[in-house]
C-alpha cells in the first residue's frame, strides 16, 4: 500500500506544500493567541481546535476543500504539532521495517525487505529538523551544527540515525530501523525460507555444545535476528551479559544483564566504549558474552574472552562471506594499535571462533543463511575451514548440506 498525500487529488504537489506551509503558520499564530496552552493538553483538545482553524482558513481565502480533505489535513497538522509529522503513519505501520529520509521531499520505506519510494514528504528542511529534534527529545540527545550526527535508540527500541548540514551536503538525512515487538521464532524463519530444518538443528546443537559463533553479513541481512534466534537455545541456568551500541537484542532469558555504550556529552566527556564494557563484563561472572557487533578495538578483548573460559559467546561482524569475516577480525585487531605477529593473531582467531554463520539478503528482499563454516585449525599459517551448509543459486535457491559431519572437537559425535 502506498502512503499518498492526503490532500485533494486536484491540487498539484507544489500547491499542496505551499498550502500546508501557510496553514501551519496560521495555526501556530492562532495557538500563540489562545489563552490556554493546547499543545500540553493532548490530541483530544487540540484536534477540534485545529479542525476549526483549517475550516476558517479555507473559508476566508475561498479555497475549495471537502470535509474529508479538511479532516485529513487537520489530522496531519496535529501529527506535526504533537507527533512526528509525516513519519507518524509510517511508525505505526507494522509492515514498514525501515524509513529512510533523504531531505524533505525524498522519503523511502522498506516493506517486506524491498525499498520503495513514499509519496509522503516534509514541508522543508526546517520541518524535517524539527521532527528529528522531537524524536530525540525523550532520549536526551542533541543535534546541531556543533554535533551534526546522532545515533540513538527511541523509547520503543527503534534505532535512529540523523545527519544535518554541514556534514550532510544536500540537507538533513534520517534513517529509522523499526524495533520488532514480536521476536521472530525458528518456525517463522523456516516458513520464510531463511533456513531449513538441517541448519536449524545444527545451530541448536552448536549453541548447546557452547561453540563460539560469529554471525557475518552485510547491512540489513538479519544479524541481530540470528543472535536472537541463537539465544533462545541457551540454557536458562546460564548467566548472559549483552553489550551493544544501541540495544536491539530481545533475549527471552531470565538471567541477562544488558549493557549499552554511551557517546560523549556535549563537552566531549563521559564516553563509554564497547571495549570498556567487554572488560567490565569479564568481572560480572558471565557464562556467555553476546556482543551486538564487533566494530573496532574491542575485537581483541572479545577474542581473549572467547579463549579464556567464556565458551558459547556470540557476536556479529560486517563481511561479504564467511572467509572474509575471519580476515576482517584480523584487520580490526590491527586498528586497535596492538602489535601482534600474524601467526599468533591467526592462532588466536582460530582458537576463539568455532562457527561462522554467513547471512545474505536476496534480490526479492528475503534474508537467509548463505553458508555455515566451521573453523577447524591453522595449517601453514592458513585457516583450515569446513563448509557445512551452503545456499545454491542455480535458478532455485536451496540449501545444500556439503558435509555430513563437522570436524571440530565441540561438534564431533553428532547424534
Amino acid at each position: 500500500m502506498k502512503h499518498e498525500s492526503r490532500f485533494g487529488d486536484g491540487h498539484g504537489q507544489g500547491n499542496i506544500v505551499a498550502f500546508k506551509g501557510a496553514l501551519h503558520r496560521y495555526i501556530i499564530e492562532a495557538l500563540e493567541e489562545h489563552p490556554d496552552n493546547l499543545l500540553d493538553r493532548g490530541r483530544h483538545q487540540l484536534t477540534p481546535f485545529v479542525n476549526a482553524q483549517v475550516a476558517d482558513y479555507a473559508r476566508s481565502r475561498h479555497i475549495p476543500i471537502s470535509r474529508y480533505e479538511q479532516e485529513q489535513l487537520s489530522e496531519e497538522l496535529v501529527d506535526e504539532l504533537v507527533g512526528f509529522g509525516p513519519l507518524e503513519v509510517l511508525l505505526k505501520d507494522p509492515e514498514v521495517t525501515e524509513i529512510l529520509v533523504n531531505g524533505p521531499s525524498r522519503l523511502f520505506i522498506e516493506r517486506r525487505g524491498v525499498l520503495q519510494r513514499s509519496d509522503l514528504r516534509f514541508i522543508d528542511d526546517a520541518h524535517l529538523v524539527r521532527v528529528i529534534q522531537r524524536i530525540l527529545a525523550p532520549v536526551g540527545r542533541r543535534l546541531d551544527e556543533s554535533s551534526p550526527m546522532v545515533d540513538a535508540r527511541m523509547p520503543d527500541g527503534s534505532r535512529i540515525n540523523a545527519v544535518i548540514p554541514p556534514v550532510a551536503i544536500d540537507g538533513p538525512a534520517l534513517s529509522v530501523r523499526k524495533f520488532r515487538q514480536d521476536m521472530l521464532k525458528s518456525t517463522d524463519l523456516l516458513a520464510s525460507g531463511s533456513l531449513d530444518q538441517g541448519i536449524l538443528s545444527f545451530l541448536e546443537l552448536a549453541v548447546e555444545r557452547r561453540c563460539n559463533i560469529l554471525v557475518s553479513g552485510g547491512t540489513g541481512t538479519g544479524k541481530t535476528t540470528m543472535l536472537n534466534l541463537l539465544s533462545q537455545h541457551i540454557s536458562p541456568a546460564e548467566r548472559i551479559v549483552t553489550i551493544e551500541d544501541t540495544a536491539e537484542l530481545q533475549l527471552k532469558h531470565e538471567h541477562v544483564v544488558r549493557l549499552e555504550t554511551r557517546p560523549p556529552n556535549a563537552d566531549g566527556y563521559g564516553e563509554i566504549a564497547a571495549r570498556e564494557l567487554v572488560r567490565n563484563a569479564l568481572r560480572m561472572r558471565p557464562d556467555r558474552i553476546i556482543l551486538g557487533e564487533i566494530r573496532g578495538v574491542e575485537v581483541l578483548d572479545v577474542l581473549t574472552a572467547m579463549n579464556t573460559g567464556h565458551d558459547g559467546s556470540m557476536t556479529t561482524i560486517h563481511a561479504n562471506n564467511a572467509q572474509d569475516a575471519l580476515l576482517r577480525l584480523e584487520s580490526l585487531v590491527g586498528l586497535s594499535g596492538v602489535q601482534v605477529a600474524e601467526k599468533t593473531l591467526r592462532q588466536t582467531v582460530c582458537s576463539a571462533i568455532d562457527v561462522v554463520v554467513q547471512l545474505v539478503r536476496l534480490a526479492d528482499g528475503r534474508r537467509c543463511v548463505s553458508e555455515i563454516l566451521e573453523v577447524i585449525s591453522l595449517r601453514e599459517n592458513q585457516y583450515v575451514t569446513h563448509s557445512l551448509f551452503r545456499l545454491q543459486h542455480n535458478g532455485i535457491h536451496r540449501f545444500v548440506q556439503e558435509s555430513a559431519k563437522p570436524c571440530g572437537d565441540k561438534l564431533q559425535n553428532l547424534p
